[in-house]
């Protein structure tokens, strides 16, 4: 369960400073990864399936979603240099923005709210005999987390999705949706 907690940590204050549109997204997963493991770590083994199976689906949106991104963007990967994309590609972004709002927990999205609520859950009512504080530190820890991984996706969001185009003027000139074959799967 520390180790969980302490991955979870570690791996979302990383996604915090990352540009690349596929590093943030890797770093999550290392993040919810270590979510999983601190539900199996409080013995809470269907909260860590649970939101295994939950993850599995909104990331693997996100990823399809990204790819399109990057499509569209004809190979740039950098964050810095997109925004405004919602305008240019609707579908994408609409994709993206329902994985978004399912990995923040934001409700009524069942994925990322209910299964990281368990798991919250189970590591505070989980006593520990030995160390009777650790509940508390891993709950807080965890929740902490859960802040962060909303911080940093709805700071990729707003970077590539609002605002104004920060990239090069030609690729700004040749923005368009991906085809059906990139879009539905999304």
């Amino acid at each position: 369960a520390v180790i969980g907690a302490l991955t979870a940590l570690f791996a979302a204050t990383i996604a915090l400073v990352q540009t690349d549109i596929k590093k943030v997204l890797a770093y999550s997963t290392i993040s919810q990864l270590g979510y999983m493991f601190l539900g199996v770590g409080v013995t809470s083994y269907e909260s860590g399936i649970f939101h295994l199976i939950t993850h599995g689906f909104f990331k693997a949106c996100l990823f399809l979603a990204a790819g399109a991104v990057i499509h569209a963007m004809h190979g740039e990967q950098d964050i810095r240099k997109m925004g405004g994309l919602l305008k240019h590609i609707p579908v994408t972004s609409l994709g993206f923005l329902l994985g978004w709002i399912a990995i923040a927990g934001i409700l009524p999205t069942c994925g990322g709210f209910f299964s990281k609520d368990e798991i919250l859950w189970r590591a505070l009512a989980t006593p520990n005999p030995i160390l009777p504080m650790l509940p508390l530190i891993l709950y807080s820890i965890a929740l902490f987390t859960s802040f962060l991984t909303a911080f940093y996706m709805t700071r990729l969001v707003v970077m590539v999705f609002f605002g104004d185009y920060r990239g090069d003027r030609e690729v700004y000139d040749h923005l368009h949706e991906p085809s059906r074959v990139m879009t539905w799967p999304v």
